[in-house]
């Protein structure tokens, strides 16, 4: 048996008589649990061209909505080349359909917007987990 101080910032500070081992091993064993639990939110890209077939648009639209379920963001990004540069709209088109497909799971975070030669739009799970 030993002298734990437990609480060393109260006033006055908490003292216990106990197996100073086992509390350790329960307090690392606690914090391991609590690490455990805690998910970290990672952004999701996804690229797409202004000319990309509806069978690619939804295979991908179907795993964007698997990343918003398990609570990570989406960037989906349109990448212009050459003359698609004149195809802007068709770009913003293509995001906007994606976040209607999405928006039960999902709102979006940053509106379409051009970056040099890309037209990018994030998407962010709604509630917790996206449901």
């Amino acid at each position: 048996m030993d002298l734990v101080e437990v609480a060393p910032n109260a006033e006055p500070p908490v003292c216990k008589v106990l197996d100073f081992g086992k509390y350790m091993y329960k307090k690392k064993k606690k914090e391991k649990e609590a690490k455990k639990k805690q998910h970290t939110v990672q952004v999701k890209e996804l690229r797409f061209r202004p000319n990309t077939d509806d069978h690619d648009l939804n295979f991908k639209t179907r795993h964007a909505r698997g990343f918003l379920e398990d609570g990570d963001k989406v960037k989906a990004t349109v990448q212009f080349r050459g003359r698609d540069m004149l195809y802007t709209d068709r770009g913003k088109e293509l995001l906007l359909d994606l976040a209607e497909e999405l928006n039960d799971v999902s709102e979006i975070e940053t509106k379409p917007n051009m970056e040099g030669r890309r037209m990018i739009m994030m998407l962010a799970p709604t509630g917790k987990g996206g449901s």
